[in-house]
């Protein structure tokens, strides 16, 4: 049985420069998730070394900005891409959300990605204690 999606997809609602950032992003992380998890681990870890804590409004610009430029990072199984790219698109400008791999708590059990901010998981229809965290960057 399959079940119909709405996927925000409008590339053109982004200004040309966050568009291409984006798009640029996507590329990058859609290469590195095809590594190996202890690979894309470390990337990751090499990669937040001195930068700041992204505030809550930025990484939900980074995420709509992934999501508006990249449709496969926009649906339901391109969360570990997407989370990627929006944790690099917030390093481009000098800040780092903190990435996150775990699983849902509850069923359908399925591994997940996702940056949060103070916490709360960005741009996430879920409640932060819906996933069960295995481990972060940042």
């Amino acid at each position: 049985m399959s079940m119909p999606e709405t996927i925000p997809y409008n590339p053109a609602s982004l200004p040309f420069t966050t568009r291409w950032a984006a798009r640029v992003a996507v590329t990058a992380a859609r290469l590195l998730a095809r590594r190996r998890p202890d690979r894309v681990r470390r990337v990751m870890g090499v990669l937040h070394r001195g930068t700041r804590p992204a505030g809550a409004a930025q990484a939900l610009a980074a995420y709509r900005a992934v999501t508006a430029a990249s449709l496969y990072c926009a649906g339901r199984e391109g969360c570990l891409p997407r989370s990627i790219a929006v944790a690099l698109l917030c390093r481009a400008r000098g800040s780092w959300p903190t990435w996150c791999v775990g699983v849902r708590r509850l069923p359908p059990f399925a591994a997940h990605a996702w940056v949060q901010v103070d916490g709360e998981p960005v741009g996430e229809e879920f409640p932060a204690d819906y996933f069960r965290l295995f481990y972060s960057v940042g």
